[in-house]
Formats: structure tokens, C-alpha cells, sequence
């Protein structure tokens, strides 16, 4: 399965999706805020990232357009709260895949991360001792 970037400074986001994400058999890499979200991103090289994009220390957004200028092809999929319009204009603007809004449950989130991982659905990854 795939090793995934969960980015929330919500420790119950992280935990709902890091519950979610491991029922279906994926391996969760957590970051609590963008800063440790891009060098985590960089250390773990994960298939996939999931993003907040309310965080105290910089927004969503500008996470998004850090990983996408420093790596083309990261995948992302936001999530978020904010269920405006513009808001989902905007970060699939800058280039994540989908954007799921919370409060996020099984039904919401897995279908978008399978179609979001696409053929990078059976990564295999290594893991350090």
C-alpha cells in the first residue's frame, strides 16, 4: 500500500485519518504544521499528502505551492472545513487533486485517496528500524 503525508495541526484530524488511512492499509507519516510537513515530505518521499489548510504557522495554500514548485509531480488532496467555493477553486488551482471537506468520515476520504494515489495505489515503501 501507499505511505502517506497526513499535514493537520488538529491532532484529531490526524488521528481520524491516521485511523482511516491504516484500516485500509496504508502507512501515515504525520506533520502538525507546513513547515515540518515539507521537510517531512523531502525525508519520506510518500505517495500521497494530505493537507489542512487552516494552520497557525503557514496556510494550506502556501504549503501546496512549496511542494508543487519543489517537486512537480507531489500528489496532494486538502482538506478542509471551509466549504467555499473559492476555496476549493484555489487549491485546485495550484495543484491538488481533490479537495474533501471535513468533517471527514470512510465515505468521504477513501474513494478521493484511491483515486488520488491512481497507480500509485501499491507503492512499496521501506521501513527504517
Amino acid at each position: 500500500m501507499a505511505k502517506i503525508l497526513v499535514v493537520d495541526d488538529s491532532a484529531l484530524s490526524r488521528r481520524v485519518l491516521r485511523t482511516l488511512l491504516e484500516s485500509a492499509g496504508h502507512q501515515v507519516i504525520e506533520a502538525n504544521d507546513g513547515t515540518t510537513a515539507i521537510e517531512r515530505y523531502f525525508l519520506n518521499r510518500p505517495s500521497l499528502v494530505i493537507l489542512d489548510l487552516t494552520m497557525p504557522d503557514m496556510h494550506g495554500i502556501d504549503v501546496l505551492k512549496k511542494l508543487r514548485a519543489l517537486d512537480p509531480g507531489a500528489r496532494v488532496v486538502v482538506v478542509t472545513a471551509d466549504t467555499q467555493k473559492a476555496t476549493r477553486e484555489a487549491a485546485l488551482t495550484e495543484g491538488a487533486l481533490d479537495v474533501v471537506h471535513k468533517p471527514l468520515s470512510r465515505r468521504n476520504v477513501l474513494p478521493v485517496i484511491e483515486a488520488a494515489l491512481g497507480d500509485n495505489h501499491d507503492d512499496s515503501y521501506e521501513t527504517t528500524a
